[in-house]
């Protein structure tokens, strides 16, 4: 989640702002980059619950314990709540969930280390407090009631709205944990193609990282039910956003589609207004002034771009948002995956006749069906595990022209081996942890704390 603006920015006069923001975004091939960005659940070895942010072992503590390695402070009404440092930053979802939201970065090399470096940086701290870190799509344990929540003023807004609006709305904000990637694009027509095939692939992404069975200590009946709970969370601010398949799609159609769902809230004077329900239409049209008391300004707009949650969010970039989170190869693999289809031309127009025939019945198939069965979903007379495959296969051939060479001169498609297993053997990280639960684990989910944790 995003931390708090340190500015204001200009007031908003026209929709045109609004489109120019997204135009800004643009970049040359040359200096495109990549984002990674990644959720993990913080629980204490000992009883193997979730941390709360206070106390010699909360969360507090440990962001307090990642300063000794150069990260600055950002504080909220006194309460460090962020860590920032260069491009990069760690934030707080609402239960605890320990973020790092990576630098732009040229290649999935630097991905990795930059990854593999966080995680031995904040598993020494952890250690020091005794508290472990682990990557999975959704808490596997703990009950909602049991999980603390952290002291940031935009999460209790988004606290007391989401029961408006679905029944899992406070699982997603407490339980679950993700991995994302963000990417350039060049212009409009190629953000408008680029979000096409990410949108249309990303049920593939999320069966190669389902990693989500459990529910309070029990199989739930979903190879992931992180993603499941995205569809009972907020119809207006989630979903498959049909018109990005459509003529006409393009910065302003994305705009109006922004303008029309409901705001969480404005941060005016250190202080979050809620405005929860409330088109940002209105917003602009100045309907709130008597409670605002100031002009809606850009950066209302930009915190409002990171309150919707469709599986491909628009920003200054897009952001493929469909995984689970996981270990240290996988969370390298989801950059992998969405450069080697995205920036690569040939593998580009390889994607893009691969979903030229899928329809929105086809989209609403994957979106409904993946979550539960994952990479054994019927598609089209195939199986989403064929799909994989195939996409995969392109993934590969993009990576492998991209010619980004490490020392060792080896160059970024083995990155994708880990997805490559999974896709092969048509068994999931899901899969593997149901049998273990069946067998070795006895009935439990606690050893998964001790063989997922980093």
């Amino acid at each position: 989640m995003s931390r708090p603006p340190e500015a204001q920015g200009a007031p908003i006069t026209s929709k045109r702002q609004l489109v120019e923001y997204f135009v800004k975004g643009e970049k040359p091939k040359d200096a495109w980059r990549i984002g990674t960005e990644h959720e993990k659940f913080v629980f204490r070895y000992g009883d193997l619950k979730t941390v709360p942010y206070e106390g010699r072992d909360g969360i507090g503590a440990l962001l307090e314990g990642m300063t000794q390695f150069g990260w600055e402070r950002v504080q909220e009404n006194g309460k460090t709540i962020a860590l920032a440092k260069g491009q990069g930053a760690i934030t707080l979802e609402p239960g605890g969930q320990f973020e790092l939201s990576g630098a732009p970065i040229e290649t999935i090399h630097e991905t990795y280390d930059e990854t593999a470096e966080h995680i031995a940086h904040v598993k020494k701290v952890g250690e020091g407090l005794g508290v472990g870190l682990m990557g999975l799509g959704f808490n596997p344990k703990w009950k909602r009631e049991d999980i603390p929540w952290m002291p940031k003023g935009r999460y209790k807004i988004m606290r007391a709205y989401m029961p408006k609006k679905g029944s899992l709305g406070l699982d997603m904000m407490t339980r679950t944990c993700t991995v994302q990637t963000n990417l350039d694009f060049a212009d409009e027509a190629d953000m408008v193609r680029k979000f096409r095939v990410s949108l249309a692939l990303q049920p593939i992404a999320t069966a190669l990282f389902a990693n989500s069975p459990f529910t309070e200590g029990k199989p739930n009946g979903f190879q992931t039910f992180r993603s499941h709970i995205w569809t009972d969370t907020d119809p207006d601010r989630c979903g498959i956003l049909p018109f990005v398949f459509e003529d006409g799609m393009g910065y302003e159609r994305y705009v109006d589609y922004l303008l029309d769902v409901p705001m969480y809230f404005a941060y005016r004077n250190n202080e979050y207004l809620d405005f929860s329900g409330r088109s940002f239409r209105d917003f602009m049209a100045g309907r709130f002034h008597n409670e605002l008391k100031d002009e809606p300004r850009i950066t209302d707009f930009v915190d409002h771009t990171t309150t919707v949650f469709p599986e491909v969010r628009l920003k200054r970039y897009l952001e493929m948002r469909g995984a689970d989170s996981g270990p240290l190869d996988r969370l390298v693999a989801l950059p992998a995956l969405w450069v080697g289809l995205l920036y690569d031309s040939g593998a580009l127009d390889q994607a893009s006749e691969l979903i030229r025939e899928w329809k929105l019945p086809d989209h609403e198939l994957l979106r409904r069906e993946v979550p539960r069965s994952a990479l054994q979903t019927k598609f089209r007379g195939r199986t989403v595990q064929d799909v994989a495959i195939d996409v995969l296969k392109i993934a590969r051939r993009g990576l492998i022209a991209r010619r980004r060479l490490n020392k060792a001169g080896i160059d970024e498609a083995h990155f994708l081996e880990p997805l490559e297993r999974i896709a092969e053997s048509g068994r999931t990280a899901s899969d593997e942890m149901l049998e273990a639960f069946g067998t070795r684990w006895k009935g439990s989910v606690d050893p998964v704390f001790a063989e997922q944790a980093y």
